[in-house]
């Protein structure tokens, strides 16, 4: 059995990830920045649960004694949060992947798995990107996740730790805790605005395009990077389907109908000016090459969705 540290454990995908962990046998110890979660079902399938800031090179040290297998690393600021002071961001997102990375090499660990974003790509074009694509970031977001992909590959050749990249797409689901901060991914986002205004209203033109996937794809692809012996260093995890945002929207509009039998109207931005789309891939073989295939389809993800908000009264 693979004794598992989550950091980030209460997070949206730190959540998810933890109990999808701990069904499938892991020893599984989520790491919280602060208030443990209340919901004790979710608890009592953990083995253990910890308290503490990653920021704090004692209590990692105290940590590491516990000999863990994997590391799970998702603390990050979000895309916004990003774009703070260089120096409170880089705390948060870049000096804890060297932290964790110095300290618990030292004691034994195997793996280390690092959630990075697939906008380490930046701008992309009419292609089909794998994980040899070149980086070309764009914003703070993805760049302090590339610095931290860097300290991962020099660990990968200077310690016995295992360093595997996750180049994570856009993910969407119901939320596992209430006060998970989701609503503002898109497919959450208008899933919430239809089923509670009965409107669908885009801040674009519906042109801009995302490979969505979800939640509980996304564990199963983290579970096959952890078992797989294949020495990848990076994995995209993603559905391999592009969409635009507005067949995203219609998409949305096709099941709210049929669920709830009411014709949503979708608001489109216009259009500045004939941008060009380019309809890039985000190509995910190398993962499914270890065994990871996508279990979710749109519309399942958007079902349920709609049942999470049925059953919370949103």
């Amino acid at each position: 059995m693979h004794k598992v540290l989550v950091t980030g454990g209460s997070g949206y995908i730190g959540a998810r990830l933890c109990l999808h962990l701990a069904e499938q046998g892991y020893s599984v110890t989520p790491l919280f920045y602060s208030n443990i979660p209340k919901e004790k079902s979710w608890i009592s399938k953990m083995d253990n649960v910890v308290v503490g800031d990653i920021r704090d090179e004692k209590f990692l040290i105290e940590l590491a004694k516990n000999k863990y297998d994997v590391i799970v690393h998702l603390v990050s600021l979000d895309h916004n949060q990003s774009n703070g002071s260089p120096a409170y961001v880089s705390s948060i997102n870049i000096a804890p992947v060297w932290s964790l990375l110095d300290v618990f090499s030292k004691q034994g660990l195997k793996k280390f798995i690092y959630f990075s974003t697939a906008q380490v790509y930046g701008a992309l074009k009419d292609e089909k990107v794998t994980e040899f694509h070149d980086t070309n970031t764009q914003n703070a977001y993805g760049l302090t996740h590339h610095i931290g992909e860097v300290i991962c590959e020099h660990y990968n050749r200077v310690s016995s730790v295992d360093c595997r990249i996750v180049r994570l797409s856009n993910s969407y689901g119901a939320p596992i805790f209430e006060e998970n901060n989701c609503w503002w991914l898109v497919v959450n986002d208008l899933c919430r605005m239809a089923y509670i205004e009965n409107k669908i209203v885009l801040q674009s033109d519906g042109s801009p395009l995302r490979d969505f996937i979800h939640g509980w794809d996304v564990c199963n692809g983290v579970q096959c990077i952890i078992e797989t012996s294949e020495d990848h260093f990076i994995y995209n995890i993603n559905s391999g389907k592009t969409m635009s945002i507005i067949e995203i929207a219609q998409k949305i509009k096709t099941v709210f109908f049929v669920r709830y039998g009411i014709e949503l109207p979708i608001i489109t931005a216009k259009r500045e000016s004939d941008v060009e789309i380019n309809k890039y891939l985000l190509d995910n073989s190398l993962v499914r090459s270890i065994g990871f295939e996508v279990k979710w389809n749109l519309e399942d993800g958007i079902n349920n969705l709609f049942e999470y908000l049925e059953q919370n009264n949103e």
